[in-house]
């Protein structure tokens, strides 16, 4: 029996020859996929311009899983209502650094389709003592008047008209509340609250919470205000009222914030105190919604649905001075605190019919 010879070099040799050839193998695999890469049409790579317009569908089909504005234009601070069979919204006309000189009303019969009813007040014709700066504007109806108030180079004012689409004419000749050292804010952002018992309130303020009495007129304020400023509370006061609950919500941060949000607490008097639930924010930013708060909250009639109208910096490209009004479904627990709202959420299926009002709740 021969006995084979064995040349441990040799075998060495061969592995090494096999590991090298692996390599050349992957390093040319490496630069396949580099020549295919973005930026590198050598090897069939998109080119520069090819990306671009991938980002931009990506971004086109991001905005489209993104409830659209439902009112058209820029607009914030919205104000909504419900008056007989018809919803209203009454926003701030976002300018340039909020150099806003006018108010519009816009309607639905569904929250779906809106209409523009047109300018409502303009300060710079309808105001003797002030031209700018209109901003957040509140309504009210009693006994078949519709009292506005509005902000003004920092005043409020109040105007009114026979119907709700105006056109509103100023009730005073001069502010209704101006600045006042003793009561310490900016005053802007006042929201009218008639109760139950046919009280009627008038909150306002940024930086402090303050509340004023209304007088039957409600154009006469009755006696000094009472401060109610909750814990971060920055501006844009809301109240509304369930199973005999106060809910007294308002916007934290600045407005140019994306960190702009939505919080509230409760109370078993419309004068406060006011207790803070735990997580008490219920609008936050979440992806590519930003700046969302200064809000109002509407009911539909004869119905527990509630609905939560707001602002959020315009997309795209919008900021604390280009804004846009949306919706949002807001619930409760049945513990009675405000669940969060989801702005990414769609409000009604594409083929909903909306919220129209029963006339049997009229």
């Amino acid at each position: 029996m021969k006995t084979r010879f064995h040349n441990p070099w040799i075998r060495y040799r061969t592995v090494a020859t096999v590991l090298w050839s692996s390599l050349v193998m992957l390093a040319s695999n490496l630069n396949a996929e580099n020549a295919a890469a973005p930026g590198n049409p050598a090897m069939g790579g998109p080119t520069a311009a090819q990306n671009a317009t991938s980002q931009a569908q990506l971004d086109k089909q991001n905005a489209t899983a993104t409830p659209l504005p439902i009112l058209e234009g820029y607009t914030a601070d919205p104000h909504a209502v419900v008056f007989g069979d018809t919803y209203y919204i009454y926003p701030t006309s976002d300018k340039s650094e909020w150099l806003t000189t006018d108010f519009s009303c816009w309607s639905s019969k569904d929250l779906i389709h809106w209409k523009n009813e047109g300018r409502v007040l303009d300060v710079t014709k309808d105001l003797t003592w002030a031209k700018i700066r209109a901003w957040a504007p509140g309504i009210a109806r009693r006994n078949g008047k519709y009292f506005f108030y509005f902000c003004a180079e920092q005043k409020i004012g109040v105007a009114v008209a026979d119907r709700p689409t105006g056109k509103f004419v100023d009730a005073l000749g001069q502010p209704l509340i101006s600045p006042n050292r003793e009561f310490p804010c900016q005053t802007i952002d006042p929201c009218p609250y008639i109760d139950d018992d046919g009280q009627a309130y008038l909150y306002y303020g940024q930086g402090n919470l303050y509340v004023y009495k209304l007088k039957p007129d409600m154009i006469t304020l009755d006696g000094p205000p009472a401060k109610m400023t909750p814990p971060r509370f920055n501006e844009g006061i809301f109240v509304i009222k369930r199973q005999g609950l106060y809910y007294f919500m308002w916007s934290e941060n600045d407005a140019r914030d994306e960190r702009y949000q939505v919080a509230y607490g409760t109370s078993t008097s419309p004068l406060g105190p006011i207790q803070i639930p735990a997580d008490n924010v219920i609008l936050r930013q979440k992806g590519q919604v930003k700046g969302t708060g200064h809000h109002s909250v509407i009911q539909v009639p004869g119905t527990d649905r509630w609905y939560i109208v707001y602002h959020r910096h315009a997309i795209p490209n919008g900021n604390g001075y280009t804004r846009e009004t949306c919706l949002g479904r807001m619930e409760f627990g049945r513990d009675g605190q405000i669940k969060p709202v989801n702005p990414l959420d769609a409000v009604f299926p594409a083929d909903a019919k909306g919220e129209p009002i029963s006339q049997s709740t009229l």
